[in-house]
């Protein structure tokens, strides 16, 4: 059986990283290009300007505009080739870390990541997700390896608004669930290969992570202070989740989450918010044990995580709402065929009825 495990080359994570910054651009060269929108840039820009002082490397503003485009990244890498640069920096969110490994990859050169929050596993993966302008989905890109770097700034982090640290709970917290389906099933990974035992092992952790020390990090990040838990909980929505979806696999809650995107109703909430709905799917599917499920329930309440329609603004659910997420969600290559037994639309139409009704009980 082909097992295959795959991670970030280097992961460093500590309260002030990016003042180091330098350090780590001359390891690959000394010409950077910094991805980053400017309001992302102005709030580093001190860091960034020390990092230089202490390591001297060129550094190239690129802008990001927001969207991870087609014509984004054509922009960048045409900007790239002009100033020769050797190393791509992404600073900010998922989308603008997407941006910045695909410029890598077409030039191929290395990528340093610099997560300014920490809502999403999208650091540490070897993978963009690629929209349109009017930001509807377009592809998925892959890419021979994951980032040079992952340079996670927990202080920086720490200053964000909670609701993105709460938002990276609720994707993490399908990590765990997604990859027992996965194992359970023999499904591939996102390279390729079955499940390796440390995958299945960092997904469990991500999950144990959560339950031990969420309400003590939003107390952190509450208060802008980093902590030993706001860093534990750092690393399991980036790099334990990383490495537990991408090399054990996604399945239902995921595939839940793209379903969603037929609401115009949820659109305006994050990623994972829609994924914590979307494990309780996952979790009536299989039906799971009771203890189980409460535990999750529990669990979401505790943080503020949706655990029904109405907390992703679908305040009237219908069954023509609920049967075009049923339909979305089991879309031929939807990761919900991964599940360890055939799932149809209207298993799934099944399941999102009763977790909305399990999740509205609060």
């Amino acid at each position: 059986m082909k097992k295959v495990f795959i991670s970030p080359s280097k992961y460093v994570q500590d309260n002030g990283a990016l003042a180091d910054l330098g350090e780590y651009v001359l390891a690959y060269g000394n010409n950077a290009l910094l991805v980053a929108s400017k309001e992302d840039q102005e709030r580093v820009q001190e860091t960034l300007n020390l990092a230089q002082q202490r390591n001297e490397f060129a550094l190239t503003y690129g802008g990001f505009s927001q969207e991870c485009t087609s014509e984004e990244v054509d922009r960048l890498i045409a900007l790239a080739k002009a100033e020769q640069c050797d190393v791509i920096i992404g600073l900010g969110g998922g989308k603008a870390l997407d941006t910045a490994k695909a410029v890598s990859s077409a030039q191929a050169i290395p990528v340093i990541t610099v997560p300014t929050i920490a809502s999403t596993d999208a650091p540490c993966s070897s993978l963009s997700v690629v929209y349109n302008e009017r930001g509807e989905f377009q592809e998925y890109r892959f890419y021979r390896a994951n980032p040079d770097l992952v340079l996670v700034d927990t202080g920086i982090i720490a200053k964000a608004p909670t609701r993105f640290l709460v938002a990276g709970m609720g994707d993490a917290l399908s990590t765990y669930f997604e990859a027992r389906a996965c194992e359970r099933s023999f499904a591939d990974n996102i390279p390729g290969g079955k499940s390796t035992k440390l995958a299945v092992a960092a997904a469990r952790l991500c999950y144990e992570t959560l339950l031990e020390d969420s309400l003590k990090a939003i107390a952190a990040s509450d208060a802008n202070v980093v902590t030993p838990a706001l860093e534990n909980i750092i690393e399991a929505n980036t790099l334990l989740s990383g490495m537990g979806f991408e090399s054990s696999g996604l399945a239902a809650a995921h595939a839940i989450h793209n379903g969603l995107t037929a609401l115009d109703e949820a659109h305006s909430y994050f990623h994972g918010e829609k994924v914590s709905f979307g494990t309780i799917v996952h979790l009536v599917l299989e039906n799971a044990p009771k203890e189980e499920l409460d535990e999750v329930l529990a669990y979401c309440h505790s943080v503020g995580l949706p655990t029904c329609l109405a907390d992703l603004g679908v305040k009237e659910v219908t069954d023509e709402k609920v049967r075009a997420v049923a339909e979305l969600s089991c879309a031929e290559n939807e990761t919900i065929h991964n599940m360890p037994f055939k799932v149809t639309a209207d298993d799934v139409f099944a399941a999102i009825h009763a977790a909305n009704k399990l999740g509205a009980k609060k």
